[in-house]
C-alpha cells in the first residue's frame, strides 16, 4: 500500500471536495446533450438514428476513454491529468457553438464525450489519498458526483430559454475551464508522485499497469459495473419513454418520475461506500443483486389477463403493477444500483492498490459501454417482442448470472485459501496479499521483500 506519511485530515477532505466538485461539474457537461441535443436535431433536421447516435457518442467515448485516463492517472497523477482532461473538454463544448454540419458535431461529441473520464481519473487520485479502511467512503462521496445530470435538467432548461442553446454550451465550457484553473491551482500533488520524486522513480509504464487486466477477476468487477452504472444509466433515459408508452403518461410526469429514480441512484452512493466499509464490499453486493432480482423479477411481469373454470364458471382477475407501485420499486431499484456502484469501486483499490487507474478505468469502461448499448437491446426487445416489460426481464437475466458468478467465485477464492473452512459462511472483503506492485513502482522492492519466505 501507499504510504500516507505527513498527510493530514485537511489534505485529504481538501482532495476530496475538489474532486467531488470537478466530477460533479463534469458529470453536468456530460448530460448536457439531453436538452440542448433537443434544439440541434430541430436546427439541423436530423433524423431520429442520427440524433440518437449523436446523443449516444458522448456516452461511448466517455467510457472507453476511462481506460486510458485511468493508466496516464496513475503515471502522473490526478494534479496533472484532472485539469488537462477539464481544459480539452471545454474546448470541444465550445467548438459546438461553431459547428455546421452534422459530421463536426460527433467529432465535437467525441471530445465532449471525455468528460465522462473524469470518473476514473477522480477514483484514482481521491484513493491515494485515503488509508483502505476509508477509502469505500471516500469514493462513494466523490461518486456522488453523479448529481451533476440533475444540475443538467434543472438548470440548463432555464439557461436555453434565457440565452439559447449556443449561449448554454459557452457557459458549461467556461465553468468547465474555471473549474479546471482552480482544481490545479488548489488541489496538492498526491502522496504517491510526492513518494516518487523523492526516491527519483521513473512513471510506471502503460504495460505494467495493465498487467492485471489478464485477471478474470478484473472482469468479473466489470459485469458487476455493467449492471450497477450501466443499467442506471440506460433506465433513466428509457423510463421516460416506459411511461409514456406502457402507462401513457405525459412526457412531462414521465420525466418528473424518471428523476425520481435518478435522485437516489446519486445521492446514496456514500452511503454505499460507508456500508462498504462497515460491513465488507461483498455483503454490499448481495444487498443489490439478490434485492434487485426480486424488484426485477415484479417488474418483468407484463400485465396479464387470467381466466380460471370456476366451480360455477369462468373466474376472470388480472394482474398489473399501477403507476404508483412501479414507480416506488423504481426508486428502490435506484438504491439498490448507488450501494452496488460505491461497493464495486471498494472492492478495486483494496485488491489492486497500485493499479487502481487501469483496472478501475477498466471496470468504469465496460459499465459505461452499459449505458451505451442497453437501451439498443431494450429498443431490439421491444421492436420483436412487442411487450413494454421485456427490458427489465433482460436486467434480470444479467443481475441473475452476476450473482451467480460472483457466489460461485467467492466460494472457490475462500476454499482454496482456506481448505478447513470450506463450511464457514463468513466472507472476508480483505485479499490475503493484494495484487504486487508493477516493476518501477516504488512500493515494489517493499512488497517483493515482504512475499519473500523467511530464510
Amino acid at each position: 500500500m501507499h504510504t500516507l506519511t505527513g498527510v493530514t485530515r485537511t489534505d485529504q477532505y481538501r482532495a476530496l471536495g475538489l474532486s467531488t466538485f470537478a466530477f460533479t461539474v463534469c458529470f453536468a457537461v456530460w448530460t448536457i446533450f439531453s436538452i440542448i441535443g433537443v434544439k440541434i436535431k430541430q436546427e439541423l433536421g436530423l433524423s431520429d438514428t442520427q440524433f440518437g447516435l449523436l446523443v449516444a457518442t458522448p456516452v461511448l467515448t466517455g467510457s472507453v476513454s476511462r481506460i486510458f485516463l485511468g493508466v496516464w492517472t496513475e503515471q502522473y497523477g490526478g494534479r496533472i491529468m484532472f485539469p488537462l482532461q477539464m481544459l480539452i473538454t471545454s474546448i470541444a463544448v465550445w467548438l459546438l457553438t461553431s459547428v455546421q454540419t452534422y459530421e463536426v458535431f460527433l467529432l465535437a461529441a467525441l471530445g465532449l464525450g471525455l468528460a465522462g473520464g473524469s470518473f476514473i481519473v477522480g477514483v484514482a487520485y481521491t484513493s491515494r489519498w485515503f488509508e483502505k479502511e476509508h477509502q469505500g467512503t471516500a469514493l462513494g462521496i466523490f461518486g456522488a458526483g453523479n448529481v451533476g445530470a440533475a444540475v443538467t435538467n434543472f438548470a440548463a432548461p432555464f439557461l436555453v430559454v434565457a440565452i439559447g442553446w449556443e449561449g448554454t454550451a459557452r457557459v458549461y465550457a467556461i465553468v468547465l475551464a474555471v473549474t479546471a484553473v482552480l482544481f490545479y491551482l488548489f488541489a496538492k500533488t498526491d502522496p504517491v508522485q510526492e513518494e516518487r520524486k523523492k526516491t527519483g522513480a521513473q512513471p510506471v509504464s502503460a504495460g505494467s499497469q495493465l498487467e492485471p487486466l489478464k485477471n478474470i477477476q478484473v472482469w468479473r468487477f466489470a459485469t458487476y459495473y455493467f449492471f450497477v452504472f450501466g443499467a442506471f444509466v440506460a433506465l433513466a433515459s428509457f423510463l421516460p419513454r416506459y411511461y409514456v408508452g406502457a402507462y401513457g403518461l405525459e412526457l412531462t410526469t414521465a420525466g418528473v418520475f424518471a428523476g425520481l429514480y435518478s435522485l437516489p441512484g446519486s445521492v446514496f452512493r456514500a452511503l454505499g461506500g460507508w456500508m462498504s466499509d462497515k460491513w465488507g464490499a461483498r455483503f454490499v453486493m448481495y444487498v443489490t443483486f439478490i434485492g434487485s432480482l426480486v424488484i426485477l423479477f415484479v417488474m418483468s411481469y407484463p400485465q396479464t389477463s387470467y381466466v380460471v373454470q370456476g366451480i360455477t364458471g369462468p373466474i376472470e382477475f388480472n394482474f398489473g403493477l399501477s403507476v404508483g407501485v412501479f414507480v416506488s420499486l423504481t426508486v428502490v431499484l435506484g438504491f439498490l444500483m448507488s450501494l452496488g456502484k460505491a461497493a464495486v469501486y471498494k472492492h478495486i483499490p483494496v485488491y489492486y492498490p497500485h493499479h487502481v487507474g487501469s483496472v478501475g478505468g477498466l471496470v468504469g469502461m465496460i459499465g459505461g459501454l452499459g449505458g451505451f448499448f442497453l437501451p439498443i437491446a431494450f429498443g431490439m426487445l421491444l421492436d420483436h417482442t412487442g411487450v413494454w416489460t421485456a427490458p427489465f426481464m433482460l436486467l434480470f437475466v444479467i443481475v441473475g448470472v452476476s450473482t451467480v458468478w460472483m457466489h460461485v467465485a467467492i466460494r472457490r477464492m475462500e476454499r482454496a485459501r482456506h481448505p478447513a473452512l470450506s463450511d464457514e459462511k463468513y466472507l472476508s472483503d480483505v485479499p490475503e496479499e493484494p495484487h504486487p506492485a508493477p516493476a518501477g513502482h516504488p512500493q515494489h522492492a517493499k512488497t517483493s521483500a515482504a512475499t519473500q519466505p523467511a530464510q
